[in-house]
């Protein structure tokens, strides 16, 4: 029952839409150079990582692991001034209006029954500032992303079906390059922008052809807000919209409650798709959070929960206030 039920999502969610699968990330406030390259090094010099176990207890359920290094040069600048790495340094320069220019890379492994996938992202971000507090961010990204099909794992309700019989128990793979661009305007507590993914529509591609017409350009709306609403607690909110022709649109959106700079809790609501609760904590230059996301409304048939795990480290020190009128964390 179990395979059959997994079947029909892969079928609904990667076959059946010409072979897309959307990634989704619960934490996605932590993550939004991946969303839009322009935020490449909004929170300066960092490493960042997530696991997202999705439906746990599923054979052969989506898995997704990501990894990313970014660089932003204002740091170097200040390595430079007062000590490579020095331990317990203010951060002595205003990150958000300063016009410097960033660099990120990031791998992502997406497994889900038969299909496996692999992205390549390489960024660029700088930004200008416009007035004493807004800045303006631009960036782009290349991307390469590798798709394979075991059609050997394939699980069909139906032998013989026309759809699926060219595969033939076979391995299918395809390779893409293609860009992502966008744009954020900034202030300290506030973030909005909007972005392009797979502008090219997949038209640089190698490999097997079963996955032609299947890379529709995509559409992506950001923003966020935090603010201090005591001298040690403060609040922050996320949204997140994407649209493309052959999935349409997906919202998300997700609150937290920030104290002293150094734990949240907060929840989440995919729209149609789930519901969530979240929390972390920081410990110096380290976070460490997790997420628990149960199924809403169209996904409510797998009935199973999903479980995301993340980590990140500020490769530069930075003290975090603890009390006073600013919220540090998104």
């Amino acid at each position: 029952m179990k395979k059959i039920v997994l079947t029909i999502a892969l079928v609904a969610s990667v076959l059946g839409a010409s072979a897309q699968n959307r990634k989704h990330v619960a934490n996605f406030s932590l993550f939004q150079q991946y969303f839009n390259p322009a935020l490449t090094g909004y929170e300066g010099s960092m490493l960042k990582t997530y696991y997202r176990n999705q439906w746990t207890g599923f054979e052969d359920a989506p898995k997704t692991i990501f990894a990313s290094a970014e660089l932003d040069l204002a740091d170097l600048a200040s390595w430079k001034k007062d000590g490579l790495l020095k331990t317990n340094r203010e951060d002595n320069y205003n990150r958000q209006l300063e016009a410097k220019h960033a660099f990120g890379l990031a791998v992502l492994n997406d497994r889900f029954g038969p299909f496996t996938e692999t992205q390549l992202h390489l960024s660029y971000g700088t930004r200008v500032r416009l007035s004493e507090k807004l800045s303006l961010r631009w960036g782009a990204a290349a991307t390469y992303s590798s798709q394979q099909l075991d059609a050997s794992k394939l699980t069909m309700d139906q032998e013989g079906d026309p759809e699926f019989e060219n595969f033939n128990g076979q391995t299918a793979k395809v390779g893409k390059v293609d860009l992502n661009m966008g744009l954020m305007l900034t202030v300290d507590n506030f973030y909005v922008g909007y972005a392009m993914q797979d502008i090219m529509q997949g038209k640089m591609t190698t490999g097997d052809d079963y996955l032609n017409s299947s890379f529709p350009r995509q559409h992506v709306v950001q923003a966020g807000y935090r603010t201090a609403l005591t001298e040690q607690i403060g609040v922050v909110v996320n949204g997140l919209y994407r649209y493309d022709e052959k999935l349409e649109e997906t919202m998300e959106g997700q609150v937290k409650a920030v104290y002293q700079n150094m734990l949240w809790l907060g929840a989440g609501y995919r729209k149609d798709l789930a519901y969530s609760l979240q929390g972390g904590i920081r410990l110096n230059q380290l976070r460490l959070g997790y997420v628990y996301e149960v199924p809403a409304a169209d996904a409510r048939y797998i009935n199973k929960a999903t479980n995301e795990i993340m980590v990140t480290y500020n490769l530069v020190p930075v003290k975090y206030p603890k009390y006073g009128k600013k919220v540090s964390i998104w």
